[in-house]
């Protein structure tokens, strides 16, 4: 992979459960995908699963 590489995130809200599955790009050692908080307004509380696309 390089620093580049796109990935695939697995975001769930351990407050509602609600799931969501977005794209992002790594780079310097972090993925950005741009995802601010849940619909419940949770913004710190998630299980976070990342794969390569």
């Amino acid at each position: 992979m390089t620093v580049n590489d796109r990935v695939k995130v697995t975001i769930r809200c351990k407050q509602c459960g609600e799931r969501f599955v977005l794209k992002g790009r790594r780079e310097k050692g972090k993925i950005d995908t741009g995802f601010k908080q849940c619909i419940c307004s949770n913004d710190s509380d998630f299980d976070i699963d990342t794969n390569g696309v």
